[in-house]
């Protein structure tokens, strides 16, 4: 026996009056229970309200910008006698939250288990389909896009480019890192000559160094291809734009494709930042992808930016034996890192650099055939200077506004970033985000941990973005490395704290590596003892901060830390050490007590 049963808002907590921003069925539709029915949208929270048993859309009687409460009807659904069982009214359903902390763009919400979309069949599909697309082959795309396939999915991967791997393994990370090992070299053997050995000076061929660089790029590359391959995970290039909220345009090498989806992960990434009237047509003027390349070594150029990758391009220029100018609009280098943390590298670098200007700022570039022209100003701003080349290095802007996102509904806020949840999902709870696109940090890292994540969900598993903390890394000369609490952020928060130093120039290790500079910095609650930060200079200090990553999310205080035996002579010793300094236990160094 057919009847007809109305279907009401269900208790949805506070709220009321809520507009209808999403009507996701047609009369005539054919749905399952618990397949969504209508969007609703509050100041804090988006809601999908689900058919509460399987039937047939007979009518509906809201549209969208309506508004609702609980008890309100919405449509009409023709059900089987089997199925009249279930009521109208739909239990309490949990509200999820899409609130964004602005200051640091991260997730504060409260997470909700996805409901199951595969089930849903009412939508067109493409010319391919698949229950989980994602946008962007990056680290975290391409990490969502295996570890989705690995749970069982059909995966499509959609990159630009030619080659998996993004931004990151291309033209970032991976290239940037094979050039800083070779400025090790040269540098380290430079440095030899206090300890008696005399190198010649070095010859550089460019061509080859450029070739060992694209061989490293090339093996990852293919490595990354293969392991699409085995995971059966399809790969389209083109460029991906969102026409419905299931179905993403590609513009294809070969033409225009559609691609549906179940589910979708946008990985998107982000592109280099600007600083606007610059003649950025003059191909004197590079960004950090053309610092890559390695084309010249110009006689002498300007980095606009003392953050991590400039300083970190600096780093390889400078050994490679360029002149090297930064010029950073902030009183110190690496504006977020404690002061005394970018003290060792502000030494070594002021030495070795011909100019480091602080609280500065470029107001005009002339291109001239003899070079660019860059006009200064600030407390420390030089006469005009004619530079070779000039590296921009500003910072990067996150890729929403690029993809088609705002056309289908998806928050975007005006610097291009798209809100997500504790469970990575944008207010369209289908749709994923994760990596630069949804906040900073903007780090390659972050964004493997939450394509893992954001595929997991999709399977069902009960998981959350719960990271404690996100360890920095600048591979400079020396090495910088934090993670946790600042000392700054301490501060401003109203935490009371203690801060502990282990100096390098106590480490036996490295006074045999010559490289003594380094500090060992520990932050903990003064009243539990427990680790809330750490920061490390030194050679290495990108590989030694992981324990102390590892302390901060095991909740380890001082005495776990201290009585843990590390190996002699190490530099990991001096996480050690910081931690007997906390305990009054420390033998290495001699502290009065207090």
């Amino acid at each position: 026996m057919i009847q007809v049963i109305e279907i009401e808002i269900p208790d949805i907590g506070d709220f009321k009056d809520i507009p209808i921003i999403e009507i996701l069925v047609s009369p005539g539709d054919v749905v399952e229970k618990e397949a969504p029915l209508i969007t609703l949208e509050t100041d804090k929270a988006t809601l999908e309200i689900p058919a509460p048993q399987a039937g047939v859309i007979k009518e509906i009687t809201v549209k969208v910008g309506d508004k609702v409460s609980q008890g309100s009807p919405i449509l009409t659904l023709e059900t089987s006698n089997q199925q009249a069982e279930a009521t109208a009214t739909l239990p309490t359903t949990e509200i999820q939250s899409n609130s964004i902390d602005t200051a640091e763009d991260t997730p504060l919400i409260k997470p909700e288990i996805a409901p199951d979309l595969a089930s849903i069949k009412n939508f067109p599909h493409g010319d391919i389909h698949a229950e989980v697309v994602v946008l962007g082959a990056g680290p975290g795309g391409y990490t969502a896009a295996f570890r989705a396939a690995d749970l069982g999915k059909k995966v499509i991967l959609i990159e630009r480019y030619p080659s998996l791997g993004g931004v990151c393994l291309n033209v970032g990370c991976i290239p940037s890192k094979a050039l800083l090992h070779v400025a090790k070299v040269i540098t380290e053997a430079k440095d030899a000559e206090h300890q008696g050995i005399v190198f010649g000076k070095p010859k550089i061929t460019l061509d080859k160094l450029r070739a060992w660089k694209e061989s490293v790029i090339g093996k990852l590359t293919k490595g990354l291809k293969a392991l699409a391959k085995k995971r059966k995970v399809e790969v389209i290039q083109g460029t991906g734009q969102f026409s419905t909220n299931h179905m993403i345009q590609v513009e294809t090498p070969t033409g225009t494709k559609t691609v549906s989806f179940d589910y979708c992960i946008i990985a998107a990434g982000s592109s280099v930042a600007r600083i606007p009237g610059f003649p950025y047509d003059d191909p004197r003027i590079i960004d950090s992808t053309g610092a890559l390349k390695l084309e010249e070594i110009p006689k002498r150029m300007l980095i606009i930016g003392g953050g991590i990758i400039g300083l970190e391009m600096a780093t390889v220029y400078d050994a490679l034996g360029c002149k090297i100018s930064v010029v950073e609009l902030m009183e110190q280098l690496i504006p977020g890192a404690d002061a005394d943390l970018i003290q060792p590298l502000y030494k070594r670098i002021k030495k070795r650099y011909e100019a480091i200007y602080l609280k500065t700022k470029v107001t005009a570039i002339e291109a001239k055939k003899t070079g660019l022209k860059v006009t200064f100003s600030g407390e420390n701003a030089p006469e005009p200077q004619t530079y070779d080349r000039i590296l921009m290095a500003v910072g990067r802007r996150p890729n929403g506004h690029d993809i088609g996102a705002e056309n289908i509904g998806i928050h975007v806020n005006e610097r291009g970033y798209i809100q997500v949840d504790q469970q990575l999902r944008t207010n369209i709870p289908h749709i994923f985000g994760i990596g630069d696109i949804v906040g900073e940090p903007m780090l390659a890292h972050k964004a493997t941990h939450e394509g893992k994540l954001a595929a997991e969900i999709i399977a069902g598993h009960k998981v959350v973005f719960d990271a404690r903390t996100i360890p920095s890394v600048a591979y400079t000369d020396p090495e910088i490395a934090w993670m946790g609490l600042t000392e700054n952020a301490a501060k401003q928060q109203g935490i009371d704290y203690e801060k502990v130093t282990f100096p390098w120039a106590a480490s036996g290790r490295a006074i045999a590596m010559a490289r003594e500079e380094g500090m060992t910095h520990l932050l903990l609650d003064k009243n539990t003892r427990h680790i809330l930060g750490a920061s490390i200079v030194g050679v290495n200090a990108g590989e030694l901060i992981s324990e102390t990553v590892l302390a901060l999310e095991m909740g380890a205080d001082m005495e776990d830390i201290s009585l843990t035996i590390h190996p002699h002579p190490t530099l990991s010793e001096t996480i050690l050490f910081a931690a007997e300094i906390a305990e009054g236990s420390i033998t290495d160094l001699y502290i009065p007590k207090k």
